[in-house]
Formats: C-alpha cells, sequence, structure tokens
C-alpha cells in the first residue's frame, strides 16, 4: 500500500518537472523563430555586393595644352607728337649766355621764362614803384612839416587837436592801396599753387647733404644724381662756376611738370629764379607744385635754404627740351620709357598640371552612366 502511494507521489514530482522545463524551452523557440522571420527580408533586398576593384590601369586619353595669345598692347597714334624720339639721340644743350643765369652787374630780377614769371615780374616792378612813391611822398610830407611848423616860424603854436577830413583822407587811402596790391597778390598766389593737371608729369626733386635727386616715376622710375661741376670742367664747357651740374633735371618744355620736393635729412629749398620758382623741401613731406618752362634752354638755380657747410655748393640745372628730344633723353636712361605709352595686358596664366598627377577624365555625352548604389 506505502509502495504504491510512494509510485503515484514519485510520478507527480516526474510530470511536474517536465512540464516545467516544456514551459522554459518553449518562449526560446518562439523567439528564435521570430528573429529568423523578420532577418529575412532584409536579406532578400540587400544590394550585391561590389566587384572588387581591378589592378588594370585604364588609359584615359588627354587633351593637349591650348596656348592662349597675349592681347595686343594698345596702339600709339605715330603722328601723336607726345611719342615722337628726335633722331640721332640725346645731345645735352649748350646753355645761352645771359638767359636762366645771373649776369655781371644785374639790378633788377631776372628775365623771366615761365607764365608765373611772365605775371610776377611785372607786378614786382610796380610794387617797387608804389614803394618808391609812398616812400618820396612821405620823406616829402616830413620835410614840409618840420619846415612849415619849425620853432622860429610859429612862436606860439597851435592848439588843434582835431581835423576829421585829414583823418578820414590818412585812413581811407592807405586802405584803398592795400586792396589795390592784395587783388593781384592773391591772384598770382593762387595761380603758383594750382594743382597740376592729371596726367602731368611727375618729377621728385630731393634735396641731400649735399647734392640733388631727380626721380621720374612717369618714365619707368629711374633717378638722376646730380652735383656741382668742377669749376675748370664748367669753364671747358662755357657754363657759369659754381651753378654747373654733371646731370641736369631735363624737362620737356611748355608741358605743365609736377614737382614734388623733399629732402633727406635736412630742410633744402629747390629756387630757380628765372622761372620764378621756389619750394621748400621739408624732411618726411612731400611739397607740390607746377612748373611749366616757356622756351628750351638751360635755367640755373641753387638751394636756398641754409642746409650746412656746404649749402652754396648744391646747385639746380633745369634742361628744358621739346617733347621728342626729352623723349630721346629718357630712352638713354637704364630702364627709361616714355610717360602715357600704354602697358601691353598680361597673358591669362595657364596652370599647368602637377607631376605625376593623373589628369581628370573629359566629360564625354556617351557615356555608360554609372548605377546607383
Amino acid at each position: 500500500m506505502k509502495f504504491g502511494l510512494n509510485a503515484r507521489a514519485a510520478g507527480h514530482a516526474i510530470k511536474a518537472m517536465g512540464v516545467a522545463a516544456a514551459l522554459l524551452l518553449v518562449p526560446q523557440a518562439v523567439l528564435a523563430e521570430a528573429a529568423v522571420t523578420t532577418a529575412a527580408p532584409v536579406a532578400a533586398t540587400a544590394a550585391p555586393a561590389a566587384p572588387a576593384p581591378t589592378t588594370e590601369a585604364v588609359a584615359v586619353p588627354v587633351a593637349a595644352p591650348v596656348a592662349v595669345a597675349a592681347p595686343a598692347a594698345p596702339a600709339i597714334d605715330p603722328n601723336d607728337p607726345h611719342f615722337k624720339v628726335a633722331p640721332g639721340g640725346y645731345t645735352p644743350m649748350a646753355p645761352t649766355a645771359g638767359k636762366g643765369m645771373p649776369v655781371n652787374g644785374g639790378l633788377d630780377v631776372q628775365a623771366q621764362y615761365s607764365p608765373i614769371g611772365d605775371q610776377a615780374r611785372p607786378f614786382h616792378f610796380w610794387l617797387l614803384v608804389l614803394a618808391l612813391v609812398i616812400s618820396v611822398f612821405i620823406l616829402v610830407l616830413l620835410g614840409y612839416v618840420m619846415w612849415r611848423f619849425r620853432a622860429s616860424a610859429n612862436p606860439v603854436p597851435s592848439k588843434t587837436s582835431h581835423n576829421t577830413m585829414i583823418e578820414v583822407v590818412w585812413t581811407l587811402i592807405p586802405v584803398l592801396i592795400l586792396v589795390g596790391v592784395a587783388i593781384p597778390s592773391i591772384d598770382l598766389l593762387a595761380k603758383q599753387f594750382k594743382p597740376a593737371p592729371a596726367k602731368a608729369l611727375t618729377i621728385k626733386a630731393t634735396g641731400n647733404q649735399w647734392f640733388w635727386t631727380y626721380t621720374y616715376p612717369d618714365n619707368g622710375g629711374f633717378e638722376v644724381i646730380s652735383n656741382m661741376m668742377k669749376e675748370e670742367d664748367a669753364h671747358r664747357t662755357g657754363e657759369p662756376s659754381h651753378l654747373a651740374v654733371d646731370f641736369r633735371m631735363v624737362v620737356p618744355v611748355g608741358e605743365p611738370i609736377r614737382m614734388q620736393v623733399t629732402a633727406a635729412d635736412v630742410i633744402h629749398a629747390f629756387a630757380v629764379p628765372s622761372l620764378w620758382f621756389k619750394i621748400d623741401g621739408v624732411p618726411g613731406r612731400i611739397n607740390e607744385k607746377v612748373l611749366t618752362i616757356n622756351e628750351p634752354g638751360v635755367y640755373y638755380g641753387q638751394c636756398s635754404e641754409l642746409c650746412g657747410a656746404r649749402h652754396g655748393y648744391m646747385p639746380i640745372a633745369v634742361e628744358a627740351l621739346p617733347r621728342d628730344k626729352f623723349n630721346a633723353w629718357v630712352l638713354t636712361q637704364t630702364g627709361g620709357k616714355i610717360d602715357g605709352t600704354p602697358e601691353a595686358p598680361a597673358a591669362p596664366a595657364v596652370a599647368a598640371p602637377a607631376a605625376g598627377a593623373a589628369p581628370a577624365p573629359a566629360a564625354s555625352a556617351s557615356a555608360t552612366p554609372t548605377p546607383a548604389v
């Protein structure tokens, strides 16, 4: 009886263990089946693997470089006198005695060869006449007063202290004289410092202890260094001593020139009396003034600002030439070019492919389209 009960209990225990094991295995099987079912569509829609690249080189045709012609320089009118060059090159001009230089026994200012000088010299003359007339009038008036109102002739002095007419006259007349002098003075000053035209030739004069340097930025940027010529050399060439130089400042005649004056060390002054031209050269500053010369010739000047021990030995010589001869002189200078000559435009640069770099294939209308990934 007991054996039966025990056997029945053991059967129930084994059955319970089997049911528990079945319950544990069923979820795992269901989950595995669900995972397989989900992965199957994804694998079915995956793109096929790309073929492995081959190592065989593919020859790509390379187009030959195309030569790009440089743009032609703007044409120059051969009949334009600005660009003509005198035949035979440049020959230094011989000075004319008494022209552009001081003369022995001279009392007046030098003869003028510039538009400003043509206006300033007669004005200067009439100012001297006016000053002389006023000085003589005052001298005569003082002499008359001394004689007329002396003590011996007037034992009883006059007690007059006011005269309206005399006071009006001696106030109004000086005012009118000053106004008459101021009007032409202001006009002359305005013309001297009128800006140069936009296309005027520019020359830069630099004062040094004790010589001048002339720079031509519009003619290629070359420089001319000018020192005083030795006295024996000046006599031999027929030039005034202490005014002649080894290399002159050469300019075209009849054209407005933009003169820019500065100094490299101390204050100098660029002054040419026969051209009515004077302007200070200050270190670190550029002063500008227009210079126009009426006639060809050689014109002499000096530094007119006390600049050191050899202040009197830095003369100025300006040689004014017709335009074709000036152009010939410019072309004798290293790097010289005629001002206003148009520059040839640069050819567009074509970049060369780097060495060893594979050229990019050219696009073709018949190329096989690349399959989309």
